[in-house]
């Protein structure tokens, strides 16, 4: 029994034994675990019945530790769901994945050019996004919060301070997430950058071809602070600090909310829904774009969770095509907190006006950037989230923190420098 099928039992409970009369097995790991978990296996649960073929399923938050250890063993899973490009440039340069072009049908017809770059390393198609987020959005109590939103960066910075000088509390945040902690404080620092410095900058940065020292960053890290921070935050940022990012918006919602804003991509509407207050999309809460600084033109941050196939079994390849279409993917947004970047994928299926508004933009012609700590190599991702948990402690070290980041910058090495422009 291989260390694989023994973490499936371990992790899920199932049998290592394919069913009677089924046509194969396929190993599948991903991060998915609780709910997203059961929702991924409804996905699979029409295929498996179609094509009489068994996947086995691992969930592990650790997803990235479990996956290099079992790739280092030589018996990876024979799928993987990945949940950035650097992760899927790093298997790929080492010769780990099986190129799909050839394999996987779904192609221009329903992914636009922006999407299919993400999915490809030195030319050749080596992913598929099975599943999208929208991060530029600052989500809000529609009761609480009435009224017209910021239009620009100037304007969110006003509010943030009419709302806390009012003495109402303008931002829940929470940087705890296990195993990575700080990535939602690097989702700030990304936001602003990409609206206050622009699309090009941006760019280059996320390729570690930007100085961390440079004026627009440092401008970025104290913008976040005149935004989200002091007495702008619920609790103060040190509270921020031990607050997991999915409990952070909790205080949005009730009688008296005790913040009004939360700045996280769009699976957070799945987490809300789940809260004891049952709050509602559309009815009690909602989002406006992560507004642009200074004229810079409007763009916005994504992220998508990438399956790519380390084994080149009928198997395999059969699951991977079914993952990427429009079939398997219009089953993620029936119960929120979904979306899709398969424009095949109809408005329909999702629920509320919030959600397709969010599946729209994720499926549109605008400019979509995607997250930069996704594309950064693991010590530079690894650094930057280190950087922000120690900034929002500090604010008065920004500059020994931005050398420190630097420092790892000039260490990374050409080939792990990713460049995916923003369309």
């Amino acid at each position: 029994m291989t260390r694989l099928l023994v973490l499936l039992l371990l992790l899920s409970g199932v049998s290592a034994c394919s069913s009677a009369g089924s046509e194969g097995t396929v190993q599948i790991m991903a991060s998915w675990t609780g709910q997203e978990e059961a929702r991924f296996l409804e996905v699979v649960a029409p295929f498996e019945a179609a094509e009489n073929i068994d996947v086995k399923y691992v969930g592990t938050r650790a997803l990235s530790q479990v996956l290099q250890s079992e790739v280092q063993q030589g018996t990876p899973p024979d799928i993987a769901v990945l949940p950035s490009p650097g992760e899927l440039a790093n298997y790929a340069r080492n010769d780990h994945l099986i190129p799909l072009d050839s394999i996987v049908a779904s192609g221009r017809d329903e992914y636009s050019d922006q999407w299919l770059n993400l999915e490809k390393v030195r030319q050749k198609r080596y992913g598929v996004a099975v599943k999208a987020d929208l991060k530029s959005a600052i989500w809000f109590n529609t009761k609480a919060l009435p009224g017209p939103k910021p239009g620009t960066g100037e304007e969110l910075l006003a509010l943030t301070r009419t709302l806390a000088d009012g003495g109402r509390t303008p931002w829940c945040m929470g940087m705890g997430a296990t195993p990575d902690s700080g990535w939602p404080g690097t989702d700030w620092i990304e936001d602003v950058l990409l609206h206050q410095a622009g699309p090009d900058v941006y760019r280059q940065w996320a390729a570690s071809r930007w100085p961390w020292t440079s004026p627009e960053v440092r401008q970025a890290f104290t913008t976040w602070t005149r935004l989200a921070g002091g007495d702008t935050v619920r609790g103060g940022p040190k509270s921020a600090l031990l607050t997991d990012f999915g409990d952070a918006g909790r205080s949005m919602f009730g009688p008296q909310p005790s913040c009004l804003l939360d700045h996280q991509a769009s699976f957070i509407t799945g987490v809300y829904e789940g809260y004891d207050t049952a709050p509602k999309a559309e009815q009690d809460f909602d989002f406006f774009p992560f507004p642009a600084f200074e004229g810079k033109p409007r763009s916005w941050v994504v992220s998508a969770d990438l399956a790519a196939m380390f084994n080149d079994t009928p198997a395999a390849r059969k699951l991977i095509n079914y993952l990427a279409s429009a079939p398997a993917q219009q089953i993620w947004p029936r119960n929120g907190g979904a979306y899709s970047a398969n424009r095949g994928v109809g408005p329909s299926v999702y629920g509320d006006a919030v959600s397709r508004k969010v599946a729209a933009t994720l499926t549109s012609d605008e400019s979509l950037c995607f997250d930069a700590s996704d594309l950064m190599p693991p010590k530079m991702r690894t650094a930057f989230y280190r950087a922000v948990l120690e900034h929002l402690d500090d604010p008065a070290k920004l500059d020994a923190l931005l050398q420190k980041l630097e420092i790892v910058r000039t260490g990374v090495p050409e080939e792990e420098r990713l460049e995916f422009p923003c369309r």
